[in-house]
């Protein structure tokens, strides 16, 4: 028998539950380490009780009926990802919202740390430069919107939820010696086939400007599913010729968490992906957009849209095929299976 790989080797429940799930990164543990050496850093909850202590965050929706809290920093993405583990532990999970929260997170001032910025891109595929990757920035703010899908009362349960697509505005590059102000809410709470659906925005301002905007669509499955639009479940087109193909091991899932800071036990966990319908674990769906933007990267102009929308999951290990087709207003891509043709990922630039 081949020695075992440590990067497959599974997590005991109570692994997934107690930890070690911090987030290990440098630029989450700095700003970690300034919110607790402030005397008057509260970590203040997300349902709108605590204030603002530091003044309103720009925003752009529902006028004065949203509660603004600006946060004195990043919060720690382990202990959120417990809080939601624990959450669908039956006796100790909370109630589900019928509703978005009413609520609007901001932080102020995040820097990049160098070294993070460097292990992102090793990670993703892309090259090493000052100037970050537009997929970097959901990486930067992903916190954020992390605290607040884990908000007593929201919508969608984060662990088990599926990332189904993912829109990101560059309004104009961002160089790594700049710091970015975020702010993050949850729109557009709809009825799905499978479940209900809603939209995380993230936005990233640099002196009062917004130059950057990232929409994720999430879907949270329901049993009484029903009421929202249905597939088209006709025959599936053959795949485009690839122009690559890439292999994806287990320690793709096991990186990309390590640097993002989305510890969710479906693309690190045997155990975790089988509690939660995956007979193994996936790889994350920002990833492999990551990856794609990082084949398109030396032909991207300085601002545009990135849309894509996530198909099948990419299960750990597989090898995939990407293809890419420049048309008059930008690049059309995909990421398909490289075995049978199934499509894992389909979006565009423009």
């Amino acid at each position: 028998m081949a020695p075992r790989d440590h990067d497959e080797d599974d997590l005991t429940l109570h692994d997934l539950i107690e930890g070690p799930t911090r987030d290990l990164t440098a630029a989450r543990a700095a700003a970690l380490a300034r919110t607790q050496a402030r005397p008057s850093s509260d970590d203040h909850e997300v349902d709108g009780t605590s204030g603002d202590p530091q003044g309103s965050q720009p925003h752009d929706r529902r006028g004065d009926t949203v509660d603004r809290v600006v946060l004195d920093g990043l919060p720690a993405s382990g202990a959120l990802y417990r809080r939601a583990l624990l959450g669908v532990v039956p006796g100790i999970g909370g109630r589900r919202g019928s509703d978005v929260p009413s609520v609007e997170l901001g932080v102020s001032g995040v820097a990049v740390d160098q070294r993070h910025l460097a292990d992102y891109d090793r990670v993703c595929g892309f090259r090493l430069t000052d100037r970050l990757p537009a997929t970097y920035l959901h990486v930067l703010g992903f916190p954020l919107s992390l605290r607040l899908m884990t908000s007593p009362g929201f919508p969608i349960p984060l662990t088990g939820v599926v990332h189904v697509a993912n829109r990101i505005t560059v309004h104009r590059p961002v160089e790594v010696g700049e710091s970015v102000d975020f702010h993050t809410y949850a729109e557009n709470l709809r009825p799905h086939e499978r479940g209900r659906q809603l939209d995380v925005v993230l936005v990233g301002s640099i002196g009062g400007e917004e130059v950057w905007r990232g929409v994720s669509t999430y879907l949270g499955k329901e049993r009484s599913a029903g009421g929202g639009p249905r597939r088209d479940r006709g025959d599936r087109p053959a795949p485009p010729a690839a122009s690559a193909r890439w292999r994806v091991t287990p320690r793709v899932g096991t990186d990309y968490a390590r640097v993002s800071g989305d510890h969710n036990p479906i693309h690190t966990s045997k155990l975790g992906a089988r509690l939660f319908g995956f007979p193994r674990p996936i790889a994350h769906g920002m990833w492999s957009k990551a990856r794609c933007l990082a084949a398109l990267a030396p032909r991207l102009p300085e601002a545009y849209t990135v849309d894509v929308s996530f198909k099948l999951p990419v299960p750990l290990p597989s090898t995939v095929a990407f293809s890419a087709s420049a048309t008059g207003a930008g690049w059309d891509f995909a990421l398909h299976s490289a075995r049978d043709g199934r499509p894992h990922l389909v979006g565009s630039v423009r």
